[in-house]
Formats: structure tokens, C-alpha cells, sequence
């Protein structure tokens, strides 16, 4: 390409600036004074062009025209005897239409120094509010802020609907202290499509997705888009007030975990995704009909796989396209709010995916993820991790968790995979993983991340909870950052679910043999703050349903599920049951269809959930079963040695003392007649509960009279009952004035 130099370009920047070299292309377009300080020059990249004149913005009226300098669309002008910059617009004439433009060029850049700081020093949560696609009123002009953080890069474009997906139009102003790029451009309109090119250190072009936008394209596609700008006015202010002042410990929490693409589909077909709308019309009622406290969202951040169930998100600060915008979600947990039922999301900080138009290599480096695929990549799922030690990484990732919290009101974060996050060598070989600068196998920066993160979220969200999927020993997981903790307020209780699956996959004559799978979580069952999980993860990958893991017939494998149901319940811990499993489906949970929602006409399914809300409702009744979980004190074996008879008997204290539940679990298909066990209080007992019941598809072995109590010593308590044990059966024991639930 042949270019002389001009009054207007030194031919050395012209060449630069049309082969997308030349970084400062704010100090070259836009409107500056002339080289002898005498007047105004302006210069615009514009291909395609035919004639532009720049207007006056107060009054539109003509202040020039600029001469082409060449045929690539580069143009310039002088502005008459003008020594003041001004508001101008530029009227631009091409082939087929003729269009008036806010020269981007002519703004000063948004970027406020004290965010950019605290951005920098890896303490920012409001990221979000400055990188990315922002709306903002600059000098009276409306339009967008585009901000990127790509310090290696050479050049950054924002490319889009708006400009043609010409890299040339909007090239970004660089800030080199801090590694962002920005640009405030006025002609542009919501939902539009755009997308950063970067050109590398090696002259490279890499087309990348915005990673702060808040809404983007439907797979296949995977272009960001401009937000909305419609407002959602919040009807949760009471709900947020009241949760700040809640303790979470000593409340009830019974959490249903659902996958929002499969819970329900719609459509002729049965194949559509189930939009806010129809979910707050059909799950918000459900939810609050079988009595959960808490509504578990599995990832809804962008994912381009719907395989990955969004444990593989490239879109972070995007709520996907697939049940609705930003304004529907936060309809359905405003409604949520509104019933009584909290809402937690399923959030992914360990990991990311190698989408080309994602996190990887961004600016033609590694620049999220470890240079160090001993430190940067994930074996198990080939996965790239998150590089905690890198500041502007931690601000982007503790941005993202307060941009839930705060704008969409979540009730809390479940963080997944905690456990690859803690240790260096997990899930590698001696040879993949190298030690940290202690000698250790524990990842210090990851420590140092989630300990900030939590601190953090919970000083700015009084009354969330932020959870652990952590499945190691790892000490103090729930325990206080002051401590030395992680400072989480749950952990997932993976031992217990682990042992208690194996124990009811086993055939019930072999049963006294793995007797202790079912009492050995009481040994550590108040080292942590636990949840006692019965997840998505064990339903899929051939590993069966709940129902089939156990051995028998059907009336076994019923029985048996309720009455695991049922201890559950009782057991020291929060609740989490995935959905599908309160109705006791059969097959394996598939992503990609409804839960078989038919089995509900069968009699032994309907009885299953309406087990699963009883044992709800008593839940919520009885403050024992709830008030102290986390405390030894809490909980009392009143048998755990019976492996003969596959029997527990043991007894709940909430706070008063003078109410505790007695809990008798039998995991045989044996009953047992005139069975006597302890209680600690001189009151009359009633069952309150028996999963045995013909209500649930029961052998009706039941105790219906109130019962008195003896004055005989039994189990190390004072009192005692003579009753009768159901089959396969949980019965639970409460003493009066408590009404039946």
C-alpha cells in the first residue's frame, strides 16, 4: 500500500493505523489541534465512506468537510479558524444511505482512577459496573462504555452489528498502567451483537467474547449483546430485611436442587425450555407446596454445552438465553421471595472451558489461567483453573459473586468443586503437579481466594449462605476466617452421602454387616456446618436412581426409600434432595428431557412425595429436628450398636429440652412387636410419623394411640415406650402438647 505523508498524517502513523498497529489511536483520530496550535484538526477512520462534513452538536450546523486521504477510508479536516474543541457529530454519506455519527473519538475516557485501583489490587466487587458493555450519559450523549481488561494485547476493537464487524471503526483507547482498553460509543442500540478483537504481541487476530457481558447470543452462537435496558423494580424488600437478621444455623433448610432445563420442558413436542414465566407459574407453587425452604438452581450462567449442565460456563456475568432475560430471572426469585423460599445458585469459580471465544489465552496469553499447565489445567475434565493469585483474577471472580448476590438477590452461592480448588496435586500424578512455595500440596492462593471471598460476601449479605461442595477432611471449611477456617457456613456432607448409599444398596440380610456406614457420620458430624446432600451427581453416569440402587422387589425398594428418606430427615444436618427424587423416579436423571413426571399416577410414587412434604412440614414443626444441628448437644444415640436387627433409635434437643423428637429407623423387612425404647421426658409420646403408613404404600404397621410412658430406665433414659417397629419403616416420636402435623 503506497501512502504519502499528508498535513494531516505522518505517513509512518497512516500505515499503522491502517494495518491495526498503531495503540494510541486516541491521540491520532478524533478531533486535536493542529501541529502550530492555530486551529483544530479532526480525523476519522471510516471505510466505505464517500463524504463526511462534521456538524456543530449544539445546532447541527456545518463546520466542514474532510478531504479523503486515501481510499481506505481514512479522512481529515481542518475546523475553519476554530481553536476550542466542541461537540460535534459527523455526517457521513455512503453508496446507499447517509447516516449522522457521535465520533467516539471526541470522548474522554469514563474510567474512574479509584476503580481501576482497587481493580489492579484484586479487591474490586463492582467490576461489572465499568468493564464490559455499560449504558452511560457522557457530556448529555447516551450510549455504551466498552471496557476489556487485555494488557498483552497490541490493539483492541469492539466489533458488532453496530459498525459492520469492521475492526477499524472502534479501536480502544489503552491504558498501559492497568491493561484495560476502553471506548464510549453513542450509535448503538440494546440487544445488539459484539464481540473484542485483539490483535496479539505477535500480530495475531483473536476474536473474543466480552467476559463481563450480561447477556449473550443462543448456542450455537456465542456473541455477547448489549443489555437491555429495561428496569426490574424489586418487590423483596421485606424478605432481605428479614434475612439479615436471620441465623441460618439454627433455622430449617430443606433444599431442592433443580436443573431448570429438565424439571419441566414445554412444547408440542415436550422439547422446549420452560421460560421464567411458566417455572414461576409451576415450580414456585410446587416448591412451596412440598414444603422446601430453599430452591437450589444448578449453573445458569451462559454455557454453550448443554451436556456440561453449566459446570462449563464462558459467559459468567450472563444469565443464559435459554429460560429468558436478566428481568425474568429476577421476576422468579422475587417470587420466590415473596412465598417464603429462599434461592441459591450453583456457582463454577474453579474452572473454565477452552471455548475459543472464552477466557482462554485472552489477549494471545494466559492471562485468567496458570502459564503453568501444572497449575493452569485440569486433568479430569480439561478444564483451564482460575489463577487466584493474580489480582485483577480475584477482582473478576469476586465481582461475579457480588453481581448475583446483588443484582439478582440470590439468597447464597454453592461453590462447586471446592476440592480441586485446595489442593495442587488433586486428581494428578506425581509428576503433573509441583509444590507450593512451603513445600505443600495445599494451593495458598486458592486458600487465600475463597477465605476473601467469603468474608466478603458476607459482610456486603448479611444472612446468605455460601456453600461448600467439598468432598476431602480438608480442615475448618465452615470454620471462621479469624480461625484460620475457609469461612464458609456449609459444607456438603460427602461421607455421609457415600456411606448411607452404599449401606441401602446392600441387601438387607447382608445389612448387619454395614451397620456402621449408617451410624459413622455421627462421629464427625459436628466438625463442620453440614448439609446432608442427595445431588444430581448421584443419578447420573450409570450409577441409577435413588430407587434402583436398592436391592428387592418394589415394595422394598419403596419402603426402603422412605424410610432412608426418613432418617435423613432426622439426622444432624441441612437437607438437599435433587429434583425427581421426592417422587422416587426410576430412571437416571437426562438433561435433555422432563422429569417423568407420569409416574405421579402410581400409587407407590405419589406416596413417596407426599412423604418427602410430610416429613417437610414435621421438619419445620419440630425446632429439635433443626435448632441444633451443629452442636453435640443436639443429638443423643439411644441404640446405634443394633446391626442384628438393621435398628436405630436415637433422640433430637432443639433448644427446649422438654421437646425432643425420638427417631426409630428400621432397615429391615422384619416388624418388630412390643419393642421398647428410651425417652427423656415424663410426657405422653405420639407417633407423628411412620413412613410405613398405607397413606405412603405402607404396610400400615403403625402406633395410632398416645402412648405413656413408663418409669422404666431404658437406652440411658429415665422413660420409657413399649411400641411397635414398621418394616423397612421410620417412625418418628414426639411428646404432647406438639399437635399431629
Amino acid at each position: 500500500m503506497m501512502t504519502v505523508a499528508t498535513p494531516y498524517f505522518q505517513q509512518d502513523s497512516e500505515i499503522a493505523l491502517l494495518n491495526g498497529e498503531y495503540t494510541d489511536v486516541f491521540s491520532l483520530l478524533g478531533m486535536h489541534s493542529s501541529s502550530d496550535n492555530k486551529g483544530l484538526i479532526v480525523r476519522c477512520l471510516l471505510p466505505g465512506a464517500l463524504s463526511i462534513d462534521v456538524l456543530n452538536a449544539k445546532d447541527l450546523r456545518k463546520v466542514a468537510s474532510l478531504e479523503q486521504v486515501n481510499q481506505q477510508g481514512l479522512f481529515a479536516g481542518k475546523m475553519g479558524r476554530r481553536v476550542k474543541p466542541f461537540a460535534y457529530l459527523l455526517r457521513v454519506q455512503y453508496p446507499l444511505c447517509e447516516q449522522l455519527i457521535n465520533d467516539p473519538y471526541q470522548f474522554d475516557s469514563l474510567l474512574n482512577p479509584d476503580d481501576v485501583y482497587l481493580f489492579g489490587e484484586g479487591s474490586q466487587l463492582q467490576t461489572y459496573h465499568f468493564q464490559g458493555a455499560n449504558w452511560r450519559e457522557h457530556h448529555d450523549v447516551k450510549g455504551v462504555h466498552f471496557c476489556v481488561w487485555a494488557p498483552n494485547a497490541k490493539q483492541v476493537a469492539v466489533v458488532g452489528d453496530f459498525n459492520l464487524w469492521d475492526k477499524k471503526r472502534h479501536v480502544l483507547r489503552h491504558h498501559p498502567a492497568s491493561g484495560l482498553w476502553d471506548i464510549f460509543i453513542a450509535d448503538v442500540e440494546p440487544d445488539q451483537h459484539y464481540k473484542f478483537a485483539i490483535c496479539d504481541v505477535h500480530g495475531n487476530e483473536i476474536i473474543k467474547s466480552d467476559p463481563y457481558a450480561v447477556a449473550m447470543q443462543s448456542s450455537p452462537h456465542n456473541a455477547s449483546k448489549i443489555p437491555n435496558l429495561d428496569h426490574y423494580d424489586w418487590q423483596d424488600g421485606e424478605w432481605l430485611t428479614e434475612r439479615a437478621s436471620r441465623e441460618p444455623h439454627a433455622q430449617p433448610m430443606s433444599i431442592y436442587e433443580v436443573q431448570l432445563a429438565s424439571w419441566r420442558r414445554s412444547g408440542d413436542d415436550g422439547q422446549d425450555y420452560t421460560d421464567y414465566s411458566q417455572l414461576i407459574a409451576e415450580l414456585v407453587p410446587y416448591v412451596k407446596e412440598m414444603g422446601f425452604t430453599h430452591l437450589q438452581l444448578m449453573p445458569i450462567s451462559e454455557y454453550p454445552f448443554d451436556g456440561s449442565w453449566g459446570y462449563q460456563p464462558v459467559g459468567l456475568f450472563a444469565p443464559t438465553y435459554r429460560f429468558g432475560d436478566a428481568n425474568g430471572l429476577k421476576a422468579f426469585i422475587d417470587e420466590c421471595h415473596l412465598q417464603g423460599i429462599a434461592v441459591l445458585l450453583d456457582w463454577v469459580p474453579a474452572h473454565f472451558p477452552r471455548d475459543p471465544h472464552g477466557l482462554v489465552r485472552f489477549d494471545g496469553s494466559c492471562l485468567y489461567e496458570h502459564e503453568d499447565p501444572r497449575r493452569g489445567e485440569h486433568p479430569d475434565w480439561d478444564t483451564l483453573i482460575y489463577n487466584y493469585g493474580r489480582a485483577e483474577v480475584r477482582s473478576f471472580l469476586y465481582s461475579n459473586a457480588y453481581y448475583w448476590l446483588n443484582e439478582f438477590h440470590f439468597d447464597g452461592l454453592r461453590l462447586d468443586a471446592v476440592s480441586s480448588m485446595l489442593y495442587l496435586d488433586y486428581s494428578r500424578t506425581a509428576d503433573q503437579w509441583i509444590p507450593n512455595e512451603l513445600g505443600g500440596r495445599e494451593n495458598l492462593q486458592a486458600i487465600c481466594f475463597l477465605q476473601e471471598l467469603n468474608a466478603r460476601m458476607y459482610q456486603c449479605f448479611p444472612g446468605i449462605n455460601m456453600i461448600a461442595e467439598e468432598s476431602t477432611a480438608w480442615p475448618g471449611v465452615t470454620q471462621a476466617t479469624s480461625n484460620n477456617g475457609l469461612g464458609f457456613g456449609f459444607k456438603w456432607n460427602m461421607g455421609w452421602m457415600n456411606d448411607t448409599l452404599r449401606y441401602i444398596s446392600s441387601d438387607p440380610l447382608f445389612r448387619r454387616y454395614h451397620h456402621g456406614e449408617l451410624t459413622f457420620s455421627l462421629v464427625y458430624a459436628f466438625t463442620e456446618q453440614f448439609i446432608l446432600s442427595l445431588s444430581h451427581d448421584e443419578v447420573v453416569h450409570g450409577k441409577g436412581s435413588l430407587l434402583h440402587k436398592i436391592p428387592g422387589d418394589d415394595w422394598q425398594k419403596f419402603a426402603t426409600l422412605r424410610a432412608y428418606y426418613g432418617f435423613m430427615w432426622a439426622h444432624p444436618g441441612k437437607k438437599l434432595l435433587f429434583m425427581g427424587n421426592e417422587f422416587a423416579q426410576r430412571n437416571e436423571w437426562n438433561h435433555n428431557q422432563s422429569l417423568d413426571w407420569h409416574l405421579l399416577n402410581y400409587t407407590p410414587h405419589q406416596g413417596v412425595q407426599d412423604w418427602v412434604r410430610d416429613l417437610n412440614q414435621c421438619y419445620q414443626q419440630y425446632p429439635a429436628l433443626y435448632q441444633r444441628d451443629h452442636n453435640s448437644d443436639g443429638f443423643q444415640w439411644l441404640d446405634c450398636n443394633n446391626a442384628d436387627d438393621n435398628i436405630l433409635v436415637f433422640c433430637r434437643f432443639g433448644i427446649d429440652k422438654q421437646q425432643p423428637v425420638v427417631i426409630v429407623v428400621n432397615m429391615s423387612p422384619q416388624v418388630f412387636h412390643h419393642f421398647r425404647i428410651g425417652v427423656p421426658t415424663d410426657q405422653s409420646y405420639n407417633e407423628i410419623l411412620n413412613s410405613d403408613h398405607r397413606h405412603y404404600g405402607g404396610s400400615h404397621v403403625v402406633n395410632d394411640a398416645t402412648y405413656e410412658i413408663q418409669a422404666t430406665e431404658w437406652q440411658g433414659m429415665p422413660y420409657s415406650l413399649v411400641i411397635t417397629v414398621p418394616p423397612l419403616g421410620c417412625s418418628i416420636w414426639a411428646p404432647e402438647p406438639h399437635e399431629l402435623p
